[in-house]
């Protein structure tokens, strides 16, 4: 079984949906049932992958080029590549497919919320994802979802036959997890000028992450705990200027700090100097941060909605997306109260089940399924 796997969307600064092209990509690389592996990929991307290749393994490097050249390259070249790679299934990790494979398809969705939220993208995005994700619905002859809720979610809005897509969970890499050196935490500390206590989110700042909920919340309950300060770690994404300017209001100036991306390396560390998570998003098609949080032990609330749940279990505390009241009230709860611990070891306990070997292994039980001769009408 010849599988390709299509790594061209990967982004300078890999999050989520990024992490899972690199990851899965690797452990592809080592799944035994995989008989030959050709990941194609732009020349910028190449240091993702390091010493990848195999006997069964081999990067396929194509030109760089930015996101609106990519999607026409996808429909017009990959294809011709495809046919001369003689590939038998192909692998289409982030939303959008070539139209004209020679050869069976699979394509992961990582969220539905150009249907569902349409509002919180862009207008290049709103105009266009919904149309590739159709397409990509009807032609693949697999589809794979980050969770059982962007699953449910996608049979519903695209209606889909519930056999042809299948939830496979993400997975954490084992640097994410309790950091203890105490020089290398105090390095950290220094580096990024965080304060002695705080807490954190991490993710793009943009309008599904529920950012304004959050600094409402910090606002109101920061006076029960002054030497407590709130970090948001990430990018700038989109539609940010709201939260920048609440950040600058005197309310908050001085008590929110910004470090912008944090490359990866340095997270588990960053996790480990905070003393709780918050992640407020009003949906994820996974929400990865979530993970790392839980498996570096620092201790998480989240939202009760898509796949937090999943994610969590028992293992955080889950509240409505825009219960201000319920947020406040668990921050000082967990802020003043030593039950921190509790959730700490229930965090790594819960984030151990989710491992990057698996998500290979029920990826390929997909490939699998469908792998046998395509015939093109």
């Amino acid at each position: 079984m010849h599988i390709g796997f299509d790594a061209t969307a990967l982004p300078a600064n890999p999050v989520g949906a990024g992490r899972y092209i690199i990851y899965l990509a690797r452990h592809l690389a080592q799944r035994p049932e995989i008989d030959q592996l050709s990941i194609v990929v732009q020349r910028a991307r190449l240091p993702f992958f390091g010493n990848i290749e195999n006997e069964r393994t081999r990067l396929v490097v194509v030109a760089d080029r930015p996101i609106s050249a990519r999607l026409v390259w996808e429909q017009v070249v990959l294809p011709k590549l495809v046919r001369r790679l003689r590939v038998d299934v192909f692998h289409s990790p982030h939303y959008t497919m070539p139209f004209l494979l020679p050869c069976r398809s699979v394509v992961t969705f990582h969220d539905m919320t150009f249907f569902l939220f349409p509002e919180l993208h862009t207008r290049p995005k709103r105009l266009l994802f919904p149309q590739y994700i159709r397409a990509s619905a009807r032609r693949a002859d697999a589809l794979i979802a980050d969770s059982n809720s962007t699953r449910q979610d996608a049979i519903r809005l695209l209606k889909l036959s519930p056999d042809r897509i299948t939830a496979i969970p993400l997975g954490i890499t084992p640097d994410f997890k309790p950091v203890s050196d105490p020089a290398q935490k105090e390095a950290l500390r220094q580096k990024y000028h965080l304060p002695e206590r705080f807490i954190i989110y991490v993710g793009a700042v943009e309008p599904r992450k529920n950012l304004p909920f959050l600094l409402r919340a910090f606002q109101t309950a920061s006076p029960h705990f002054p030497e407590w300060k709130l970090v948001l770690v990430g990018r700038l994404g989109w539609m940010y200027q709201d939260v920048l300017e609440q950040i600058d209001t005197p309310e908050l100036r001085g008590r929110v700090l910004c470090t912008g991306y944090v490359p990866q390396e340095d997270l588990p560390g960053l996790y480990s100097l905070a003393g709780v998570f918050v992640y407020p998003s009003v949906y994820e098609g996974f929400g990865l941060p979530v993970l790392e949080a839980l498996a570096c032990g620092v201790p998480v609330i989240t939202t009760n909605v898509s796949s937090m749940p999943e994610i969590t279990g028992e293992a955080a505390v889950l509240l409505p997306p825009n219960d201000e009241q319920s947020l406040v009230q668990a921050l000082l709860d967990l802020v003043n109260d030593d039950r921190r611990r509790v959730f700490s070891a229930l965090g790594v306990q819960r984030a151990a089940q989710f491992t990057w070997d698996a998500t290979a292994r029920e990826t390929v039980r997909v490939y699998q399924k469908i792998f046998g001769p395509k015939i093109l009408g």
